[in-house]
């Protein structure tokens, strides 16, 4: 190729179940319910340059963003429960026959967010950036995270 590669990002979009709580809001968020989640994982790099490798022209192969993605949120959270600590007892959640995740934080796309960027902020090899997670709780109310806004 005559011309420098540019950075191209790529994404990944993932979908899960998971329930939630937001017992100090005055809606009906309060209560356990659950959404559809979609998570989206963009990362940036530049495509690799070795002609005849299984990887030529990919910045990350999407296989490879699934299996990180997988292993660390979507097998973990899917078809769980999220609730904050000082919560556990409130909802009448068997621990042992649920899929349950407390937190020390009060569980809002917000914050879910948060805490989903510090789970794959270094699972991604060196030559590769993680650059913006949205997590999407419904069709229309989302919470996003951009590298840029955060060094």
């Amino acid at each position: 190729m005559s011309y420098r590669l540019p950075t191209i990002r790529v994404t990944k979009v993932f979908s899960f179940s998971m329930a939630h709580a937001l017992t100090n809001h005055d809606g009906l968020c309060k209560n356990l319910h659950g959404h559809t989640y979609s998570l989206e994982i963009t990362v940036a790099g530049k495509p690799l340059e070795q002609p005849g490798h299984p990887k030529a022209g990919m910045v990350a192969d999407f296989a490879d963003i699934k299996a990180i993605v997988t292993e660390k949120i979507i097998s973990q959270y899917d078809h769980s429960a999220v609730i904050n600590i000082e919560d556990k007892d409130k909802y009448g959640i068997n621990d042992q026959n649920t899929k349950v995740h407390y937190t020390n934080f009060s569980p809002t796309c917000e914050m879910l967010l948060t805490h989903f960027v510090h789970m794959l902020h270094s699972a991604f090899p060196e030559n590769i950036s993680l650059q913006t997670i949205r997590l999407v709780e419904t069709p229309t109310s989302w919470a996003e995270w951009h590298a840029e806004e955060n060094r």
